[in-house]
């Protein structure tokens, strides 16, 4: 039962991150990120999800966006829990053959190893029906041929395999039916260029190309007539964790500007005394809070089973945690004035960032779009 009270183990979870967290160097660069995600991972907070069976944590979604939100609260986010363990990790501990579930699990649990993933297309945008990157078996060795391009792929340069999302060729006649295949780094005819962005973050962002790609009959992750309920199970479990993503930037953002506030005076009163500092600041604490309800309801809807709750409560956790970050990160900036444009305060790289969590891996209007026909049934516009 979802619970508006953490229990006792869920709050020792949260310190023992949060010190954790707070006493690492900020993860400024790649070996720095790596380093961190080894210490995590070796106190078993990468894979606390995955099932005990295969080396982590056995516990849930609920725990990991824990994890993730304490992290980026200490101004240590990883990006690619919300792909790793939460996406790949928990599509192969539901569907994976038990081969898969032995190769795979263990080193993505003690942070030996990494899965990206890829699903977004150049023409497909947010309309995952309009999937163009096909899979087709090769009839004399029941090899699977896969074809086509992905973009906004995040840390394939890190990682040891894609789990990538196509669809099998007779679902051109209108049916959306994808499969997932895992691709791993080194296969042949699967490429990768970095895209120049205008982010500074660690993990940096692909185009891949997948020319004629070919994979053993067994890199095909669950049933190929259950792909969407696949694709769903990881998902679900994004949204909640890019709404657990953009709640830690947001509250990292926050703290520097309250400790500011608190210190900064002018005419011998703390900026923080005066309402119109103060008042915002309030707001966006709100804002972040109330987020965190629903990203614990859709996390604690998603481990009991309720796939459909979980859907309507992980579109919406992600939507309010995107934009209570934005907001946060804004008003954190304006309060340290000139200051929160400098390198030194680290407040102005959160601009660009804060504005992924309304962006990706979802629009906010496309957020919208779902809680108008799905939630409140009204006719689609499409």
């Amino acid at each position: 039962m979802t619970t508006l009270i953490e229990s006792e183990d869920h709050e020792s979870l949260r310190a023992a991150v949060s010190a954790f967290a707070q006493a690492h160097p900020h993860t400024l660069d790649a070996e720095d990120s790596k380093r961190l995600w080894q210490d995590a991972a070796k106190l078993g907070y990468i894979g606390v999800n995955l099932p005990e069976a295969y080396g982590g944590g056995g516990a849930g979604i609920t725990e990991l966006s824990l994890v993730l939100e304490e992290l980026g609260a200490a101004g240590n986010p990883l990006l690619m829990m919300i792909v790793s363990p939460a996406i790949c990790g928990t599509v192969i501990a539901r569907f994976g053959t038990e081969e898969q579930k032995r190769e795979w699990l263990p080193p993505l649990a003690d942070g030996t190893r990494l899965m990206a993933f890829g699903i977004t297309e150049p023409d497909a945008g947010s309309n995952s029906h309009r999937i163009t990157t096909t899979a087709r078996r090769d009839a004399a060795t029941g090899d699977w041929i896969l074809t086509g391009r992905k973009v906004f792929v995040s840390g394939v340069d890190i990682a040891d395999a894609t789990l990538i999302v196509g669809r099998t060729e007779d679902a051109r006649t209108g049916k959306l039916k994808p499969c997932l295949f895992i691709v791993p780094r080194d296969a042949e005819g699967f490429e990768r260029r970095p895209i120049d962005m205008e982010l500074n973050a660690v993990e940096r962002q692909f185009e891949l190309t997948l020319d004629d790609v070919r994979l053993p009959a067994d890199a095909l992750v669950g049933d190929e007539d259950a792909g969407l309920l696949q694709l769903f199970a990881g998902l679900n479990p994004e949204r909640v964790m890019t709404a657990a993503f953009g709640i830690g930037m947001g509250r990292y953002a926050l703290s520097r500007a309250l400790d500011y506030a608190r210190e900064r005076t002018v005419w011998k009163t703390p900026i923080g005394a005066h309402q119109a500092i103060a008042h915002p600041l309030a707001q966006a604490h709100i804002d972040l809070e109330l987020a965190r309800l629903m990203m614990q309801k859709a996390a604690h809807l998603y481990d009991a089973g309720d796939d459909v709750g979980a859907g309507e409560a992980a579109n919406m956790a992600k939507y309010a945690a995107g934009e209570a970050c934005v907001k946060a990160v804004d008003q954190a900036v304006h309060t340290l004035g000139g200051n929160g444009l400098t390198r030194e305060y680290g407040l102005a790289r959160l601009i660009t960032a804060s504005r992924v969590a309304r962006i990706a891996p979802v629009s906010r209007e496309m957020i919208l779009n779902y809680v108008s026909h799905q939630t409140l049934g009204l006719p689609k516009s499409y």
